[in-house]
């Protein structure tokens, strides 16, 4: 299949600065975030200017060479000492996302072998700069390569001339390298012309699904419907999805799925209803070092996303408990869609 590109491309790379489509402000305004060194790309990977596992990835392996590039700058040496504290700084922003670590370390992996092969400081930054754009690149190859697989795949399992899809959250090009996992496998249906509607789930407190998952299908002229996440059992029962397709921050080695919270009651309700309940994600998703979702480190953030939409205090005083992900089991996924395989239960 030809490859698609995206409309909307949430990161760019200058020798000098990563630039960030800031993605807490969409779809309301448009601005771009300046980022020089490995301390600003953390605090906007932490503060979710960029966010989605793969995206993560990418920005953090930018950020790496730049806050290597400030270094040698500044008249000092690259050591591999160096290059860790810089690893650290950036793995510290978000906990969940494997994909961050995984970036962070082919480039630590890549830095290490340049000193210790004695280049000169100015060949090691031009190295470490095209080691990232080579991370940005192949997430667009895989996001395409996952994307006609999963499609595929569903094509010859539900025989629907057109399909009625739910997703949950964002996994589109904000939140990779290319066209998206989740979204880009629905752009590849809809590239087939299978697509009737996609149901996008609001994805309380941060609302990804309202303001970024339906802004992609419209700038994308994707049919879209946004519901509210507790609507979606109604949807199911009226028999108005064919399958739910979602992404993924980690995936344990025996399967369980890390996403954004409310996945898990999405598969739950999916299960109970008999419909296909899919998972799309890049290789480097998986960690074969996570024996189960119950060894998943699950990020816990600010009480304030949940008491405040645009700054607008809307609940009570009270406390909230603001768990940002949640643990889909096994059990509940039809099939995982990798860039070269497809994992089935």
């Amino acid at each position: 299949m030809k490859s698609i590109n995206p409309k909307i491309v949430p990161i760019k790379m200058k020798r000098d600065k990563l630039l960030l489509l800031n993605q807490i402000l969409l779809p309301m305004k448009t601005e771009w975030i300046e980022c020089t060194d490995e301390v600003q790309t953390a605090h906007s990977i932490k503060v979710m200017h960029v966010r989605g596992a793969p995206a993560i990835g990418v920005a953090a392996a930018y950020g790496f060479y730049l806050g290597a590039r400030k270094l040698v700058n500044s008249g000092k040496k690259p050591t591999v000492a160096a290059m860790q504290k810089i690893k650290e700084r950036l793995d510290q922003s978000r906990p969940t996302a494997v994909n961050l670590f995984w970036a962070t370390g082919v480039m630590l992996e890549k830095a290490t072998k340049l000193i210790e092969s004695g280049i000169e400081p100015a060949q090691f930054i031009i190295k470490l700069y095209n080691d990232a754009v080579a991370i940005h690149e192949d997430d667009a190859k895989r996001c395409m390569d996952m994307s006609v697989i999963g499609a595929d795949f569903i094509e010859k399992l539900i025989k629907n001339k057109k399909y009625r899809i739910m997703t949950h959250c964002n996994a589109g090009a904000l939140a990779t390298g290319g066209i998206g996992t989740a979204v880009g496998l629905i752009r590849v249906l809809h590239d087939r012309g299978k697509v009737e509607m996609v149901y996008s789930n609001e994805t309380r407190p941060y609302l990804q699904g309202a303001r970024l998952t339906s802004y992609e299908l419209e700038k994308e002229n994707i049919p879209g419907t946004l519901v509210v996440d507790s609507m979606a059992a109604v949807l199911m029962k009226k028999k108005m999805i064919d399958f739910i397709i979602v992404g993924a921050d980690r995936i344990s080695k025996n399967g369980d799925v890390a996403n954004k919270i409310g996945t898990y009651g999405l598969s739950v309700l999916a299960k109970e209803h008999k419909i296909p309940f899919f998972v799309i994600a890049p290789e480097s998703t998986f960690d074969a070092n996570i024996k189960s979702g119950d060894d998943i480190p699950i990020e816990e953030r600010s009480e304030k996303e949940v008491f405040e939409c645009q700054g607008i205090r809307h609940a009570a005083k009270v406390k909230a408990l603001n768990y940002s992900f949640d643990v889909t089991p096994n059990t509940n996924i039809t099939a995982i869609f990798f860039e070269g395989r497809v994992m089935k239960k």
